[in-house]
């Protein structure tokens, strides 16, 4: 019984020592996340075979596995530029980015865990200080934010094509301007639009006349032709016509024939 424990210490050693190489050799890539395995005493990271994907994996204890996040992920920053007449712009933007799943072994090989301070920033800085510059502060606060948000992002794209990195979207959150500056533009904006309702109103109001005027040339042209069409023989024979009809009522009157102007009879009635 004595001697029990002296047989089973190595036994125990060996346990402890496979738990140990067993700790090392196991590695866990949790949701979201990939690995690329570095072989010590091979070529290497391997970059010819798909990365390790989430779940348990044994590894040899002398390798090694670098863990990436393959989620899209945010990027958010606030830059300085110059606009095209050289006053400073602040931009709050917002980069939506992942690295490319199946390059995830060269990205590591060539730019490693640190790639989004290495090529990602550099490339959305360098692409809003080339974009900004060509539009003057009005054209950035009022009309052209869609556009600088499409250019820079089509530019940050193009930067980063061969770096294993897949750029999704760019968003240009916020503009700040110079206080001055702004209060001008905003000046500027206003008399434009007042400007605008007033040219409003004037033409609104020309139509109007030149509808009266119409209407009116219309109604005096009508007179015209009606005045002209009325001779005296015309309302003579109009006014028999209804001396006709009237003697054919039932209602009791004197016609008087011939004694009106022009020759028209009058009627005398018994009221």
């Amino acid at each position: 019984m004595e001697k029990l424990p002296k047989v089973a210490l190595p036994f125990i050693i060996g346990a402890i020592l496979l738990v140990i190489v067993l700790a090392k050799s196991a590695v866990t890539i949790d949701s979201g996340e990939a690995g690329v395995l570095f072989k010590t005493f091979g070529e290497g990271v391997v970059i010819d075979e798909p990365p390790m994907g989430e779940g348990f994996h044994i590894v040899a204890p002398w390798n090694k596995v670098y863990v990436y996040e393959v989620r899209q992920q945010e990027l958010f920053e606030k830059m300085k530029v110059l606009s095209s007449n050289g006053l400073e712009i602040q931009i709050d933007a917002s980069a939506w980015y992942e690295p490319v799943y199946k390059d995830l072994g060269n990205l590591h090989q060539s730019l490693g865990q640190g790639y989004l301070q290495r090529v990602i920033q550099p490339a959305i800085r360098s692409a809003a200080r080339s974009v900004v510059g060509r539009y003057t502060p009005e054209q950035l606060y009022s009309s052209k934010r869609d556009a600088i948000q499409d250019e820079i992002y089509e530019e940050t794209k193009k930067i980063l094509e061969k770096q294993y990195v897949q750029l999704n979207e760019v968003l240009v959150r916020d503009v700040t301007l110079p206080n001055t500056i702004k209060d001008a533009i905003e000046r500027k904006l206003k008399q434009e639009q007042e400007s605008l309702e007033y040219e409003f109103r004037l033409v609104t109001a020309a139509k109007e006349a030149e509808k009266v005027i119409i209407e009116a040339e219309g109604k005096a042209e009508s007179n015209r032709i009606l005045s002209a069409s009325l001779t005296d023989k015309i309302l003579q024979d109009k006014g028999i016509d209804a001396t006709m009809k009237l003697a054919e009522s039932p209602n009791s009157k004197v016609i008087v024939i011939g004694s009106g102007d022009s020759g028209l009879p009058i009627i005398l009635g018994n009221q």
